[in-house]
């Protein structure tokens, strides 16, 4: 059993050396002309031994490969004179042996596309580990803690007051006059029964000895789903406290009924609601005690509106305390920075589209040297293999004045990218629009190296 773990381990690291030896190769040898799974300036490679085994010219691949021209003349293969005329160009003999063939269609045959990873660089398949702030999760539970001490107070105060109530003569008397309130006593009860919160709960502590990474942290670990809980239970207790007030309201009420006031008129009703001011034949109930020289102090209320805007202030600084001090709320100034650095990222991602929105009719020529230096860089890797140093090979000379598709740089752009029907493929799958900009730029920089035979029509250097 070890002896066929070992074989199958052997074989699989073979497989993956092959496989990377191939793709280096296919790369090194190929890849200017060649796609693996779609038809370039040569058909693709993907299935092609299949093929020619299929056809009974296995072993006529690798001349193929060497040397195509003496193949084809030899009249031999069929496969070769079927695909010799697949391009205007053609293909140059490669210096490979068999084994390296091999390497490369081993690679080309086990092809896969590469997935691209998102845009924003983050690597789906990797689990984002998130750590709670235990420390402003720990202010927040005292303060919630805190606020459902307050309204226990409340709840066991009203409670008292009630019951005191219930207990009085008076109210006896008014439940034996009145059988319903007996029922409503009932009910009172069953529901404050239930308000009442009953609940099993426990919050972990850190433990650094099990767990490292738990050093330092604060002495109860509380998290979102704790002071969810807690907000809960204090709504909860809210409620409680509103239900016991409009009890008690009510059973005061039944005891000691309002007293009916005389009706008024609509503008008298606008004038209390806005100012709550005593109407002048009944000023003398407000005057106060102390005079100065004959003249006496009406002891009026202060305007409803004016009171309820003081009561506002006080729970909008509530408020603010509790989202900039509590809750560390962004002041002006980190809000300011927030706003600055998004509108930054929107005008970064604004001039990156614009940069890449480079195509026939508005690319323009490059004369930096970052820009022909990174097209030269970008021409080596994709156009020697035709075109040499720019002297011209498979494909023409770009150093002379002859071109066959113009030298303009709007025209050559146009060449680089959407390749031509005598052979020249396209680039568009392989380079962005900057990089198209930069190559094209960089040929037309090029100077004069004698090769190939002039091709197309003359025109003046620019």
């Amino acid at each position: 059993m070890k002896i066929l773990h070992i074989l199958i381990l052997t074989a699989c690291l073979v497989t993956t050396n092959t496989f990377s030896q191939g793709e280096a190769l296919f790369k090194a040898k190929c890849n200017t002309c060649h796609a693996v799974d779609k038809n370039s300036t040569g058909p693709w490679l993907k299935g092609v031994m299949a093929k020619w085994t299929d056809a009974g010219e296995a072993d006529l691949i690798y001349d193929w490969v060497k040397n195509p021209g003496s193949l084809i003349a030899s009249g031999k293969s069929k496969m070769a004179l079927a695909i010799k005329d697949f391009s205007g160009s053609d293909m140059p003999p490669q210096q490979a042996s068999n084994e390296e063939i091999d390497q490369i269609l081993a690679y080309v045959d086990n092809y896969t596309p590469k997935v691209d990873p998102p845009v924003d660089g983050t690597n789906p398949a990797e689990e984002v580990k998130t750590v709670p702030n235990y420390k402003q999760n720990l202010t927040l539970f005292y303060a919630l803690g805190g606020l459902m001490i307050v309204l226990l107070l409340a709840i066991i105060l009203m409670s008292n007051s009630i019951l005191s109530f219930v207990k009085s003569d008076v109210f006896k008397k008014k439940l034996q006059e009145q059988d319903k309130l007996t029922k409503l006593l009932l009910v009172f009860i069953c529901i404050g029964a239930m308000c009442i919160p009953g609940y099993s709960y426990g919050m972990s502590t850190p433990d650094p000895v099990s767990n490292p990474e738990e050093a330092g942290l604060p002495w109860l670990l509380v998290k979102k789903a704790d002071l969810y809980i807690m907000l809960l239970i204090n709504a909860v207790l809210l409620l409680v406290v509103m239900y016991l007030r409009g009890l008690f309201n009510n059973f005061y009420y039944m005891v000691y009924p309002r007293k009916v006031k005389a009706a008024k008129t609509r503008q008298k009703r606008a004038a209390k609601i806005l100012t709550d001011a005593v109407p002048i034949e009944e000023e003398s109930s407000i005057l106060m005690d102390h005079e100065y020289d004959g003249i006496r102090e009406l002891d009026n209320n202060l305007p409803p509106w004016w009171l309820w805007g003081f009561y506002m202030t006080i729970i909008f600084a509530f408020a603010y305390i509790l989202y900039y001090h509590v809750f560390n709320g962004n002041n002006q100034e980190t809000e300011y920075k927030v706003s600055m650095l998004k509108a930054q990222k929107e005008i970064d991602a604004y001039l990156k589209d614009a940069a890449m929105n480079v195509d026939e009719t508005n690319v323009t020529l490059l004369t930096e040297p970052a820009g022909i230096a990174a097209g030269k860089q970008i021409f080596e890797a994709n156009c020697t293999a035709c075109h040499k140093d720019g002297s011209g090979d498979i494909g023409p000379n770009l150093t002379d004045n002859f071109w066959l598709y113009g030298n303009d740089i709007k025209e050559v752009f146009g060449t680089v990218k959407n390749g031509t029907a005598n052979g020249m493929p396209e680039h568009a799958s392989k380079l962005n629009p900057v990089q198209l900009q930069q190559v094209a730029s960089y040929v037309l920089s090029l100077k004069y190296k004698p090769g190939k035979e002039p091709q197309g029509k003359e025109y003046p250097k620019k």
